[in-house]
């Protein structure tokens, strides 16, 4: 189904926070979280923390628009190899793009090799493309453990276990080190973020893409919280970056994303925040990866990828995060299926997102990257898009890329 953009959207989900859900929803952004194996969190309120201060654009001659928005830009692309004439090359040589995606193949079912063939051949990969960059990439990688990894035995690296075998063990040490374990695979390769850990809470354990994959740790909040934040220390134990995932939770869903519209609205509640608040009062947040989850309680338009009062209103000025946050693909059935792909990039980045990231997984189209930065330099020419908002996602961008050579 199809949620057309609404300029009324904000006002009438502000106007509802006085009563009902969603006063709760916002009021939750603030709790004070039980201890760990308690079925519930207690919602006593905290100080919400002062938002982090975005680095101010330079008064100084600077990178162009279109350099900019190729830094927002974080793309998946298949090659085993260096090539200097393939698509990728020019993409990160000629148009600035920020960041790239490893995949291990292009289907789930790992009938094809597409980045990934062994650790000596992955490294030299992302090398050679570092190589090629100007600011240096972000490489990114979904390496949550379990079946959700995408550096795994039958390439030669170590073996990994589920966020849920994790979270049903217990041990935030031993969690600790499962982290510190992976991070130091990352490292190894040349990978400087993973698109771990899942926050969500195992609310429906029948979920098709997050209960049963195993990729939560629990659903008890304080267990999530606890587990996620030892598997962030050990990763930073070795400075690799990463990523709390899928915002403002995706555990309760009934359906897969991936495959087209997924509406929460009746299984969604706001404890399914408690975790990502928790992390970033606790401030260990790096990075926050939005889901496209529909929940009509929280914005009667459009997915929480694009929609302003579940990014901007929930996620920055209520839990007070404003530090980068990433899409989930743009090309998952979820957006697809109700928009076209202009008007998708138009509401994420209205909507706070800062990197947009294009898997080319299920779909693969040449020249993306280039016509993506068309589209976007062009709806900053009309208007559409205030190129405050590239100024304001870029700085957040080189922010921690900064972090990421210290």
């Amino acid at each position: 189904m199809s949620h057309p953009a609404n300029a009324l959207s904000r006002r009438r989900f502000l106007a509802g926070a006085s009563g009902g859900l969603v006063a709760v929803v916002l009021a939750a952004c603030g709790f004070e979280r039980a201890s760990v194996g308690s079925s519930s969190a207690s919602l006593n309120p905290i100080p919400t923390p002062s938002p982090t201060q975005t680095p101010e654009p330079s008064a100084t001659p600077g990178p162009s628009l279109r350099d900019r928005i190729g830094q927002m830009l974080l793309v998946g692309f298949r090659g085993l190899t260096v090539d200097e004439a393939s698509e990728i090359a020019g993409d990160i040589r000629d148009l600035n793009l920020g960041g790239i995606l490893l995949f291990d193949s292009d289907q789930p079912t790992h009938s094809k090799v597409r980045n990934v063939a062994s650790p000596t051949q992955l490294t030299d990969l992302v090398s050679g493309l570092q190589a090629l960059a100007t600011t240096p990439l972000l490489v990114a990688i979904d390496e949550e453990g379990g079946l959700v990894a995408r550096l795994d035995q039958r390439h030669g690296f170590p073996p990994t276990e589920s966020a849920a075998d994790l979270g049903a063990r217990g041990d935030v040490a031993y969690t600790q080190a499962a982290g510190h374990k992976i991070a130091e695979t990352l490292a190894s390769v040349g990978v400087n973020l993973n698109l771990a850990p899942v926050v969500d809470l195992n609310v429906n354990p029948t979920n098709p893409i997050i209960g049963s994959l195993g990729r939560s740790f629990s659903a008890d909040p304080a267990v999530v919280t606890a587990q996620a934040e030892a598997f962030i220390k050990g990763h930073r134990g070795v400075g690799v970056q990463t990523t709390l995932k899928h915002f403002p939770g995706h555990g309760s869903s009934t359906g897969d994303t991936h495959l087209g519209v997924v509406d929460v609205t009746a299984t969604w509640s706001d404890v399914e925040l408690e975790p990502f608040a928790n992390v970033v009062h606790d401030g260990l947040t790096d990075a926050v990866l939005t889901a496209h989850v529909f929940n009509a309680t929280l914005d009667p338009d459009h997915p929480a990828t694009l929609s302003q009062p579940t990014i901007t209103g929930i996620l920055r000025d209520r839990i007070g995060w404003d530090g980068l946050v990433l899409s989930d693909d743009m090309q998952m059935g979820a957006i697809r299926e109700a928009y076209g792909y202009a008007d998708a990039l138009r509401l994420a980045i209205l909507a706070g997102i800062d990197v947009l990231t294009i898997a080319q997984q299920q779909v693969f189209e040449d020249g993306i990257v280039g016509h993506t930065i068309d589209l976007i330099a062009g709806m900053v020419a009309d208007g559409s898009i205030p190129e405050t908002r590239i100024d304001e996602s870029y700085a957040r961008i080189m922010a921690l890329k900064a972090r990421l050579a210290d």
